[in-house]
């Protein structure tokens, strides 16, 4: 797994997409975080993570759509599982990768925290929590992400079902109003933006993590079992 691991991040490191992918996401971090400090003077980061939220919905599946799709476009997929290594080291060695570059550009973000700090007095608790959830969060997308591309050996494709199971995940708490009580909970328990609104407010909940944490690993697992049926199927 740690073979895969150090391939795979070495392939985003020589990949011109992975560069643009984060400088998208630091540039439109840059800007709504210097928007929001300058119209607000509030030294918050609550409406920088809100925004990013949606930034990385779709950044994520862009950033993943090639973990398993380009390995078939290559015909690299058959050599990568004659390697001592099982499908699920190989999908949790590729999540990583993908994972750590997620870190990285989460953490130029550390700038704007130590910015408040020195003209401010931000309140830490929510920023920390804010921060924590946010990684959850992504890791969340990214997992999502990898499922899309284990389906298609198409990028383009990975990427747009990629997004559209995140929004489904987003939108789906919007129904728990129509829908009222009982089936209404239950929509608004999927909704990852009802579960991040907790971090943000500063409140550290173990039924979030255990949520983000549910999510994670079943979509690893659904990767796991759908490579498994694609090519032993074949």
């Amino acid at each position: 797994m740690l073979a895969i691991f150090k391939r795979e991040l070495r392939s985003y490191l020589f990949s011109p997409l992975a560069y643009v992918l984060v400088a998208v996401f630091v540039g439109l971090g840059s800007y709504f975080f210097s928007v929001i400090l300058l119209s607000t003077r509030v030294a918050d980061l609550g409406g920088y993570f809100a925004n990013m939220a949606l930034v990385a919905m779709f950044i994520a599946p862009l950033l993943t759509m090639r973990l398993w799709s380009e390995e078939e476009q290559k015909g690299t997929a058959e050599l990568l599982l004659t390697s001592p290594v099982t499908m699920a080291g190989i999908v949790a060695g590729k999540y990583l990768a993908a994972l750590v570059v997620y870190l990285l550009a989460i953490g130029i973000s550390l700038l704007y925290p130590l910015i408040l700090g020195l003209y401010g007095e931000p309140d830490w608790g929510p920023i920390i929590s804010a921060y924590l959830g946010f990684i959850l969060l992504g890791a969340t997308y990214l997992a999502v992400g990898f499922f899309a591309s284990s389906l298609t050996s198409s990028q383009v494709l990975a990427g747009v079902t990629g997004i559209g199971i995140l929004l489904l995940f987003w939108i789906v708490g919007w129904l728990s109003s129509a829908l009222g009580p009982g089936v209404g909970q239950v929509t608004d328990y999927l909704s990852v933006l009802n579960q991040f609104d907790d971090f943000l407010k500063g409140i550290l909940n173990s039924t979030h993590l255990v949520y983000y944490g549910s999510l994670i690993v079943t979509f690893l697992f659904l990767s796991v079992q759908n490579l498994q049926r694609r090519i032993w199927g074949d």
